[in-house]
């Protein structure tokens, strides 16, 4: 994506010398346009699959466009409760291209002041906002209405922070930024962010072995809606959608608090509870019986592993300056600390509900997730950064 609006910008920006707001105002509609059109194609492609005839294209339009509002947080009024379940891989997505989209214009304007990025973010952003709350009314319908606030904040939100990113990141101003944090900025900065990815990669590790655990139960569930093989394709897809979500939830369950999945359904090392659930095979992942499996207490690994490659992250890029050993392991704290809101973070938007009644709430407890997180990825991410340090 990146390259792809790198190179549009050299041909109608740098020729015709657009001013710079037009230019990131045409790759953020880019962003949109594009989007919107895979998701349709995509659904086109499963609704042929169908010997009946599946949906027909206007449909097809429609349910992308309420998935992409979806995916920046929105909540939709249905006949049967209130939808508001982000599909984080879309939401991811997005994101990705928010920020493409302000880094390709950053980098072919060589843009490094604050105004200039100023700017860019606020065009990509204010351009990615108008054209999802205009896609928001044109969808607006009496059953599938919009909830305006969730849906113009996560328009303006979801691309702030990916565009901010994005621009910062390619100009320069996130490293003069981070270091003007009292500390090693950096080297928290890298720590936290290594010991996210490692918490997130664990994560989908584990829903991996408990879907290839249940592969029989996973294509049982594919196959339930029929329809040759546009039932199968369709389940499958979104279960890829909702995939970052079950990871997100895994998160709880290493943390302790564990995750729902509606009213009847609690998964966590203190007891298992099993009610009706979705027939998606993504959901196969649940256990079978309400026997608490043995990869519930494993994955309560995580925080700690995750701790202790942030921990050792920060230690390594630490200088003379920065202190000794026990420097390094309250920095460590710090860097652990990170990790836990983060881990917070992602389980706040990767729960939500389908309805009002037995799947209103999806996913784990946020606050209880990052809380627990913390704590423990920081005091190993402290052990980590002192050895570490004291081994240098």
């Amino acid at each position: 994506m990146r390259q792809l609006l790198t190179r549009t910008s050299a041909r109608s920006g740098d020729r015709a010398r657009l001013p710079l707001a037009a230019l990131a105002a045409a790759a953020s509609a880019a962003v949109t346009v594009v989007g919107l059109v895979v998701l349709t194609l995509a659904l086109v492609v499963v609704a042929a699959l169908d010997p009946a005839g599946g949906l027909s294209v206007g449909a097809d339009l429609a349910l992308a466009g309420r998935l992409w509002l979806l995916a920046h947080g929105a909540a939709l009024q249905l006949s049967s409760g209130t939808v508001a379940l982000a599909p984080l891989l879309l939401t991811a997505a997005v994101a990705w291209g928010s920020s493409s989209a302000a880094r390709a214009v950053v980098a072919r304007r060589d843009v490094v002041d604050p105004r200039g990025v100023g700017t860019v973010v606020g065009t990509v952003v204010g351009v990615h906002a108008v054209l999802t709350v205009l896609l928001a009314l044109v969808l607006d319908a009496p059953d599938a209405a919009v909830r305006w606030p969730s849906t113009v904040l996560g328009a303006l939100v979801l691309p702030g922070v990916a565009a901010g990113w994005g621009a910062a990141r390619e100009s320069g101003a996130a490293g003069d930024l981070v270091d003007r944090f009292p500390g090693p900025g950096r080297a928290v900065a890298r720590g936290v962010l290594a010991g996210l990815l490692t918490l997130v990669g664990l994560a989908l590790a584990v829903v991996a072995v408990a879907l290839a655990a249940d592969v029989g139960g996973a294509a049982a569930l594919a196959t339930s809606l029929g329809g040759a093989g546009a039932g199968a394709v369709g389940l499958v897809g979104l279960s890829a959608l909702l995939l970052p979500n079950a990871a997100a939830a895994v998160l709880g369950l290493a943390a302790g608090p564990g995750f729902t999945v509606g009213a009847g359904t609690l998964v966590s090392t203190a007891g298992v509870t099993l009610g009706a659930v979705p027939a998606v095979p993504l959901l196969a992942a649940l256990p079978d019986t309400q026997a608490v499996p043995l990869l519930a207490f494993v994955s309560q690994a995580l925080p700690v592993l995750a701790g202790l490659v942030a921990g050792t992250a920060t230690a390594r890029r630490l200088t003379d300056a920065d202190g000794g050993v026990v420097t390094a392991a309250l920095w460590g704290v710090v860097t652990g600390v990170g990790v836990g809101v983060g881990a917070g973070l992602l389980a706040l938007v990767g729960g939500g509900g389908l309805g009002d009644a037995g799947l209103a709430d999806i996913g784990a407890p946020a606050i209880a997730t990052g809380l627990s997180t913390a704590a423990q990825a920081g005091l190993a991410a402290a052990v980590a950064a002192a050895v570490s340090r004291w081994r240098r």
